[in-house]
């Protein structure tokens, strides 16, 4: 055979396999293999000391199924994020296992997630199949993230309570929808639109000092694994006159 008709032949299946490799590296479907624990000493939900920030909203939050992550904490930029979790027991374990949210850090052995003890029994076919697995107290498991969806939820805003008007102000973001990552916020004061970068304090909380003033106009930037970013700005302002505890609904919902 000619060498050139042979660079012809190959060329096609090289191409091919470069392109399947290509595909794999870049799927954001596809599952991952990984272990999974439970909170020991958690009645059904999650804690409500969670290293997201979210308090006791964070222990109820999805219903109760939520998770701590270690690696996929990402200094708390996971926070909020859900993902679908399944073990892999297929005589103990449903097929689509159960879609938990991101509240806190934790790990334990080689695990990814520490889930609720809610969420854990939930991946069992039967309520006998969920005493299984908590039985094994770690199981074999696929992840892989999904879209949130909180129905006629929008994205909510809770002050801090140790904020301290007009002097500091810090603040947790609730019912982030969609599969973005939320990874810098601004305050912008709605009259000369001066706008103020805050810091991530830890997890979803957000802080500042010497906030600006009046009626406080928030952006928020969600990237995506891909590396594209948008502003997001809610309609609702952040009130001039904001309380420490307060919850402030954005009236914006970003599911996409």
């Amino acid at each position: 055979m000619a060498p050139s008709l042979r660079f012809l032949l190959l060329l096609p299946a090289t191409f091919f396999f470069m392109q399947t490799l290509a595909e794999a590296a870049t799927c954001s479907d596809c599952f991952t293999q990984s272990q999974a624990a439970y909170y020991p000493n958690s009645d059904e939900n999650g804690t409500d000391t969670g290293r997201c920030g979210y308090g006791s909203f964070g222990a109820t939050l999805n219903g109760g199924d939520v998770a701590a992550v270690s690696a996929l904490y990402r200094d708390g930029v996971g926070c909020g994020a859900c993902y679908q979790v399944k073990c892999t027991n297929s005589y103990y374990c449903t097929d689509d296992g159960v879609t938990i949210v991101v509240t806190d850090q934790g790990s334990s052995g080689n695990t990814d997630f520490i889930l609720s003890r809610r969420a854990f029994s939930r991946m069992g076919q039967t309520t006998d199949a969920a005493a299984s697995l908590l039985a094994l107290g770690v199981v074999d498991i696929e992840y892989r993230r999904v879209s949130c969806s909180y129905p006629y939820k929008n994205i909510t805003i809770k002050i801090d309570q140790n904020s301290n008007y007009p002097y500091y102000l810090a603040f947790v973001i609730w019912h982030q929808q969609g599969r973005r990552d939320i990874t810098a916020v601004q305050l912008c004061e709605t009259q000369n639109f001066a706008c103020k970068l805050l810091d991530r304090s830890y997890g979803a909380v957000w802080t500042t000092t010497s906030p600006p003033s009046g009626p406080l106009s928030l952006r928020m930037l969600f990237s995506d694994e891909n590396g594209d970013e948008t502003w997001v700005v809610p309609v609702n302002n952040i009130p001039q006159d904001w309380k420490a505890g307060e919850t402030y609904d954005t009236g914006v919902q970003v599911n996409s």
